[in-house]
């Protein structure tokens, strides 16, 4: 199999650090200057243009690794864990937000984090980089039907709400968290599909006491994520 690219220094020492067998590391002096844990991992100095290259991007921060594949999750077996957490993805595109739900995820506790097959985006170098390596220590499950797979593990001990606006959504602050719990989020400016947000259970939302109607995905996800694990302590 062809191994996965890793790039950007908390991404590439996660790698090290997590369960994927690390087979390369690349990195420029100046990186192996400012990073100590690297003159063990890349004993061979680069050129930027090197990794820039091999990256397809300056975004490296002078550090790449090759990997193992990335190994997704079961869906079905994150959702059967006691009490679980999880985080769903509905048509969230942004390499970015994906890693940065992932970040925030991990950071939380979470179970795992839950994206469609198609039209979302799924672990590339990109993301890695925005998780800061999170995804190394997180799992992460692909599902070919999104609603199909809510409606099959929802009942009484997985509830799942979909983040939304609107007179109908119940406010986080009431909202009991305290269980088996999946969050749903939307695309910004699109928002859950229709079948996708008929299947929650229930929708949720964030009080807003500013002048802007809505927060990023991950922001969002980052504070629904955090008031399920305080009122899980």
């Amino acid at each position: 199999m062809t191994p996965d690219l890793v790039y950007g220094r908390r991404a590439v020492r996660e790698a090290l650090r997590g369960q994927r067998e690390v087979l390369e590391v690349w990195a420029t002096e100046r990186a192996l200057k400012a990073e100590d844990w690297l003159q063990e991992a890349a004993p061979k100095r680069h050129l930027e243009r090197e990794l820039s290259e091999r990256a397809g991007t300056r975004d490296h921060q002078g550090v790449l690794a090759l990997v193992e594949p990335y190994r997704y999750a079961d869906a079905y077996e994150l959702a059967a864990a006691e009490r679980p957490l999880l985080a769903v993805l509905d048509r969230v595109t942004d390499p970015r937000n994906l890693g940065a739900v992932a970040r925030s995820a991990e950071g939380a506790g979470a179970t795992g984090v839950i994206v469609p097959a198609h039209g979302s985006a799924v672990i590339t170098p990109a993301v890695a980089r925005a998780s800061a390596g999170a995804i190394e220590h997180l799992a992460v499950a692909v599902v070919t039907n999104l609603a199909r797979y809510l409606e099959e593990v929802k009942g009484a001990d997985l509830w799942i709400y979909g983040a939304a606006l609107g007179e109908r959504a119940v406010s986080m602050w009431e909202a009991d968290l305290s269980g088996g719990v999946a969050l749903v989020f939307g695309a910004e400016g699109k928002g859950l599909r229709p079948l996708v947000r008929r299947t929650c259970d229930a929708l949720i939302s964030i009080p807003l006491t500013g002048e802007v109607e809505s927060l990023n995905v991950s922001v969002a996800a980052a504070v629904l994520l955090y008031e399920s694990k305080r009122q899980r302590a």
